[in-house]
């Protein structure tokens, strides 16, 4: 909406900073946080009341956690009513990116939201059945995927590039569009399994999202991506709006997500925040980075698969439980140790990550 008041640059010249991607990147920050402080009590209050019991606890979890017996879910809606709020006022509505995006992002807090609501209402962790969400999920990546496809110029639209390889690039050609799916709801699933203890998830999001953000402007931008030798795709530079968005939205739902939690995100923030991430990075043709930024969650996942196979071929556990950030806590951390040990372990990654824009 903002966007638009640049067109009247020629009869109000201060208004050509709404031209401005870094500008309006700002402006997104500050009115997702606002919007997430302002109304955050409410929400939370009104799910508290809704939800009565709260968000099931895992009995074979570690002893602390059944303190947090009665915190109510679904905290997703704070973080993703703030960025779509942010994300409306201040980005470039006719951008074909932005709506790819937001329409991954509201798909994904869609099927989350229901597997939340059937968890609450049924007080167990069974939630929605896993065919039929991951059935939904891939039908809504393999779209945005599509339409990436469309949107980017031939023949790298069907191709992948690789990190400190500046002229290495394979096209997949048709398979492609499954291989950019797969990424979207893996990444999806994956911050998901993140999402286990105060804060573990909400700050390695932010970190994420202002690596893309950062990464999204670059690429959009035809100098910048000259100069750093990374595929131009003309667009993208307006999905650091978005990305800014979230992290303003992350900054106010950390403030009731601090321990100990008045709420939690839920499937409805966790896995539309994953697809969110990997949406951009498909859009910018930084998916093998994502797998570099995004490592903890990629940790995280494998620490369950690695588990569920171990324990059906052999009938033990490589871990003492999975995700593994309860397996440290098992191990006699505190939950405050694994929280930020695990922020800074996603703060070394983002770096490492950002560090393959120059080191081609």
């Amino acid at each position: 909406m903002f966007y638009f008041l640049g067109d009247l640059a020629d009869q109000i010249s201060a208004l050509n900073v709404f031209r401005y991607i870094t500008f309006r990147t700002g402006g997104a920050i500050m009115t997702a946080l606002l919007f997430v402080f302002l109304f955050g009590p409410r929400i939370i209050a009104s799910l508290r009341i809704r939800q009565g019991k709260g968000q099931p606890i895992r009995a074979d979890g570690p002893e602390s956690h059944l303190l947090k017996k009665g915190t109510p879910t679904m905290g997703g809606l704070m973080i993703l009513s703030g960025t779509l709020a942010a994300a409306l006022l201040w980005a470039d509505l006719s951008n074909p990116y932005v709506w790819i995006v937001i329409g991954v992002t509201i798909g994904f807090g869609l099927i989350g939201f229901y597997d939340d609501y059937l968890k609450v209402t049924k007080a167990s962790h069974k939630g929605f059945g896993s065919k039929a969400r991951l059935a939904l999920e891939f039908l809504i990546a393999g779209i945005a995927a599509v339409v990436v496809t469309l949107l980017d110029s031939q023949p790298f639209s069907t191709s992948i590039g690789f990190p400190f390889l500046k002229d290495l690039t394979i096209n997949l050609g048709i398979f492609f569009i499954p291989f950019a799916a797969f990424v979207i709801v893996g990444a999806g699933n994956a911050v998901n399994l993140t999402d286990g203890l105060d804060g573990l998830a909400i700050v390695p999001v932010m970190i994420a999202c202002a690596s893309f953000g950062l990464i999204a402007y670059l690429t959009g931008n035809a100098v910048f991506a000259s100069y750093l030798q990374i595929h131009h795709v003309p667009g993208t530079g307006e999905l650091a709006v978005i990305a800014g968005a979230v992290v303003g939205a992350g900054l106010g739902f950390l403030w009731f997500n601090a321990p100990p939690a008045a709420i939690f995100m839920g499937d409805t923030g966790s896995l539309a925040l994953g697809g969110m991430i990997s949406a951009i990075a498909v859009a910018t043709k930084h998916e093998i980075v994502l797998a570099i930024i995004g490592g903890l969650f990629v940790l995280e996942a494998v620490s369950v698969i690695v588990q569920v196979f171990s324990f059906k071929l052999t009938g033990k556990r490589v871990f003492r439980m999975a995700p593994i950030h309860h397996h440290f806590e098992l191990q006699g951390w505190t939950e405050s140790q694994v929280v930020i040990r695990f922020w800074i372990i996603s703060v070394v990654l983002a770096l490492i990550g950002l560090a393959t824009l120059k080191l081609r």
